[in-house]
């Protein structure tokens, strides 16, 4: 059995237009075309409200946006980096150990340890936090929050836990950003 493909209304045209300029086009790119508005008016009692407080009316021109500061955001570290650094193909050039530190100990040192590592061009660092005696850890759970918030972010670009010989899930791989890229 074939399927039909059905066409859209004008009236699905227009609003799905509308619809699509609210939308920031892919580079490169530029807003669909809106087709013409038929020139013949219903009856007051069928038409319906298809506007929307938030898009601009027809015809009137798209303010230029203002293109917003790069919002500086922690991710997982990505599969090929991280096998590399098990298997000892990326030299990790700085390591620390949090173990027997309270929390705000601990987070006044690796701050102080990721600045200098950032800004001496060091590139993978090793973090170990340790397992905790019992269930999970304070620092265990604490650090990646650390290195996802404000004042890591600028030199952390990503992080996960190390593999097994390197301290497995008591450890986190850090990749820092390079210098002068923020």
């Amino acid at each position: 059995m074939s399927r039909r493909r059905k066409s859209l209304t004008e009236e699905d045209l227009i609003l799905w237009s509308r619809v699509a300029r609210t939308a920031v086009p892919l580079k490169g790119r530029t807003y669909p075309e809106e087709p013409e508005q038929p020139a013949t008016k219903a009856p007051a009692d069928t038409v319906q409200d298809l506007s929307f407080p938030a898009v601009t009316p027809v015809g009137a021109p798209i303010p230029p946006q203002t293109p917003k500061k790069k919002e500086l955001v922690v991710r997982k570290l990505d599969q090929p980096t991280r096998t590399k650094l098990a298997k000892g193909r990326l030299e990790i050039t700085g390591r620390i150990d949090l173990h027997g530190m309270t929390q705000d100990e601990a987070h006044a040192v690796l701050q102080a340890f990721l600045f200098r590592a950032y800004h001496s061009g060091q590139r993978y660092v090793l973090v170990i936090t340790g397992k905790g005696s019992t269930g999970e850890g304070v620092l265990r759970r604490a650090v990646p929050r650390w290195l996802a918030s404000d004042p890591f972010r600028q030199y952390v670009g990503s992080y996960e836990d190390a593999a097994r010989h390197h301290g497995g899930h008591g450890a986190l791989y850090v990749r820092l950003r390079k210098r002068g890229i923020r």
